[in-house]
């Protein structure tokens, strides 16, 4: 087994990050109350927020309460001292999104993903989004620290290749990060998106200043994220947390990875559709809006509408699905024990406050652990630009953000 040290340039930097990331969650706090929280010491931290207030990335605002003697002078992020792009590709939808330094959207937009298209009309067409976005925001491109994309998984970080996503077809080893990168001119960063959304909610959503939280992103397909110890949780191949392909039921239908009754199989958008267009068919569903008209025409949309409208057969439907995330929620916190559950993405659209109640009962009477602590449930804030906002957050994140990695390497 390989083990590598560390240089203090690196030690530098991981405090820097730590300090910063102190006076993010904070809404004001002092020199000292820093070091009480991170242990390092006065000098140190005087000297990092001197070189951050220097860089204009922090900025001084009036005085706080003292508990005696001089008042301690107050630290705030300057929100305006950088600015970060994500992209979400998703088959059926790229977004895009200009964040500040504390995370807070300064633009957005969305449009449908161009039906077929090759890695590089997918370039081309983010590189006209991320245009549009920045001149809507009136963000200079010099003031944009970096672009994060965001797709599907599985990808190969070492090599930057999107490695077939089961989503899109032909889309085999694509180097999108480099597509991107020469379309946008901008530094990319390739990332799962369900990995960014975690890292998305860290920096400005459910998951700020927690130290441990599981996140379940329900969209296209399921994904999810691991912050353990503050620390992003990316596994030997980076693509840990795949809550997706978690077997649900043994005896559910065939995965595209090859396993059987992942959650994916029964609860995303096209898994619901086709259920429930099963049992229209067996007979289900008598007097339930979603038996009227073509099935060949119902939407997953439609299908959480009619939930949330009342139709009791599409609440029992919806109540399925939700079923199956808690069970596989209850494993992860099993497996875990993370403090928090944060539920994301435009799949619970409609539902959202169903699946968090189902979660929420299954966490109070199923885990080992329940009576020491319960797990609480969030739904995410940031669900319409989620993803998109991960991209963004991921910059950030990789630019600030303390990360025990970064002291492993050389």
């Amino acid at each position: 087994m390989r083990q590598t040290g560390t240089n203090l340039s690196k030690v530098a930097q991981y405090n820097r990050a730590v300090v910063l990331d102190q006076i993010r969650f904070a809404d004001g706090i002092s020199r000292v109350e820093i070091a009480q929280l991170t242990g390092l010491t006065p000098q140190t931290v005087s000297g990092i927020v001197r070189r951050f207030i220097a860089e204009g990335i922090v900025r001084e605002d009036g005085s706080g309460r003292s508990s005696g003697g001089k008042p301690r002078t107050r630290l705030l992020v300057n929100a305006s001292a950088g600015r970060a792009v994500g992209v979400h590709f998703d088959p059926a939808e790229l977004s895009c999104v200009v964040v500040d330094l504390l995370g807070t959207p300064l633009g957005s937009l969305r449009r449908p993903t161009p039906p077929d298209a090759d890695p590089a009309l997918i370039a081309a067409a983010v590189a006209e989004l991320v245009d549009e976005v920045l001149a809507g925001a009136g963000v200079a491109r010099e003031e944009v620290l970096g672009l994060g994309i965001v797709t599907p998984g599985p990808i190969d970080h070492g090599r930057g290749l999107l490695m077939a996503p089961p989503q899109l077809a032909g889309w085999t080893r694509v180097p999108l990060g480099r597509l991107v990168a020469e379309a946008t001119g901008l530094p990319v960063t390739l990332e799962n998106d369900a990995t960014a959304a975690a890292i998305g909610e860290r920096w400005a959503g459910a998951g700020r200043g927690v130290a441990n939280f599981a996140y379940v992103f329900l969209g296209t397909g399921v994904g999810g994220g691991l912050v353990l110890e503050h620390q992003v949780y990316r596994g030997g191949s980076m693509n840990a947390a795949e809550f997706g392909h978690t077997s649900v039921r043994p005896d559910g239908p065939l995965c595209y990875c090859g396993n059987t009754g992942c959650l994916e199989t029964l609860v995303s958008p096209a898994a619901v559709v086709a259920n429930v267009r099963h049992r229209l068919a067996a007979g289900e569903g008598a007097g339930s809006v979603l038996s009227s008209g073509d099935p060949r025409d119902l939407t997953h949309d439609a299908v959480y509408r009619a939930a949330a409208g009342g139709d009791r057969f599409a609440a029992r439907i919806a109540d399925e699905a939700a079923e199956h995330v808690a069970t596989v929620v209850v494993n992860v916190v099993n497996i875990v024990d993370v403090e928090l559950v944060v539920l994301g993405g435009l799949g619970i659209r409609h539902v959202q406050d169903r699946f968090r109640s189902t979660v929420e009962r299954a966490l109070r009477t199923r885990p080992l652990a329940r009576q020491i602590r319960t797990a609480r449930v969030e739904l995410s804030p940031l669900v319409q630009d989620g993803a998109a906002i991960g991209g963004a957050a991921l910059v950030l994140y990789a630019t600030y953000s303390p990360q025990v990695s970064a002291l492993l390497s050389l």
